[in-house]
């Protein structure tokens, strides 16, 4: 068997971002919304629901699939019973949520939910199925509707406008402000007084959205004037319908997902007078001598298969060419393998 060394320039590294739909059946938009009666009169109803892109129930053409989770939050553990009666004060649904995100986010179960100097009671959290952001979503294609009664607002990330990124320890974190496609209004609506609509973390797939602004009135406000129940005598499913109820009525929510695929890049040069005999062993006679004498003076053989090995002489993979490759002293080729990962 015949080895040549490669050299250092032989392999080469490239990355390169891949931007997609980030719903089912690669669509950018999606415009309808769906629950599961089934999930939601369950118990984990009581802490999230999970949206679907057609009825789960009764579906025609692509299957229902997860799109997102929407969860509500309360630091304090309001709008929520507790989980049972013998469940300590404030172990309620709304507060377990609020913690859990808390610490995803800020990587500190002492901290709260701050959107400019506003540190609001109620949350409410979207969170992206995993298969549908891939690595991250990509920051400016995030675009909802949110439609109260006949209060409107339109919502994205301000990452186009930013100079300086900022990190928690979940990632890269925007603000949600009244925009599209990355880039906030000017004027009236820009963001809410009571600071950003809310936090955009596209590293995991995860939007807060501040109860505070979302309950200002609209106008010179730029709220959306919702009403949030901050009972200590409601089930968690009300606020979290309340919500489900406005972004299905805004009936509009984009985004896409971001992977960067790093290849690797090997470089096989042939040279004229490499590999012109066949490694088949059936080529060679008892006594040592070829067995066709079209191969002394002539040879040709067919390249088909690359092996990778280590110094150790270890196979370390296998490049399978689509059709055999010709060769013989009056040629010379190159073959570029791409590893993925």
């Amino acid at each position: 068997m015949s080895f040549t060394r490669l050299d250092t320039e032989d392999i080469t590294i490239s990355a390169e971002s891949i931007v997609a739909p980030a719903w089912t059946g690669q669509i950018s938009t999606l415009t309808q919304f769906f629950t599961s009666s089934a999930e939601i009169s369950l118990g984990a109803g009581n802490y999230y629901y999970n949206i679907y892109q057609s009825d789960p129930i009764i579906t025609t053409g692509v299957a229902a699939e997860t799109q997102f989770a929407l969860v509500y939050g309360n630091r304090n553990g309001s709008g929520s019973q507790l989980v049972s009666a013998t469940t300590p004060l404030g172990g309620t649904a709304s507060k377990i949520n609020y913690g859990q995100y808390r610490t995803l986010i800020n990587g500190d179960e002492d901290t709260d939910f701050r959107f400019g100097t506003t540190i609001p009671n109620s949350v409410y959290i979207i969170s992206l199925n995993r298969a549908r952001y891939k690595q991250s979503i990509l920051p400016g294609s995030f675009n909802i509707t949110l439609t109260s009664g006949s209060n409107t607002i339109h919502l994205t990330d301000n990452s186009l406008t930013q100079t300086t990124v900022s990190f928690v320890d979940s990632g890269r974190i925007y603000d949600i402000v009244s925009g599209s496609n990355g880039v906030p209004y000017s004027g009236t609506g820009f963001t809410a007084n009571s600071g950003s609509f809310g936090k955009f973390l596209p590293d995991v797939g995860v939007f807060i959205l501040n109860g505070e602004a979302l309950k200002a009135p609209p106008g010179v406000d730029g709220g959306l004037g919702m009403t949030i129940n901050e009972s200590s005598s409601i089930s968690t499913k009300v606020n979290i319908n309340s919500m489900y109820d406005i972004i299905k009525a805004g009936g509009s929510f984009k985004a896409q997902s971001e992977e960067t695929i790093t290849s690797n890049y090997v470089f096989i040069r042939v040279r004229n007078g490499d590999y012109n005999y066949s490694t088949n062993p059936s080529i060679i006679t008892g006594s040592g001598q070829l067995r066709y004498d079209v191969m002394v003076n002539s040879p040709q053989a067919y390249i088909t298969t690359v092996g990778l090995y280590n110094d150790s002489n270890d196979l370390l993979g296998v490049a399978k060419l689509s059709k055999p490759l010709l060769k013989d002293f009056t040629k010379e080729a190159l073959i570029r393998i791409k590893l993925d990962y």
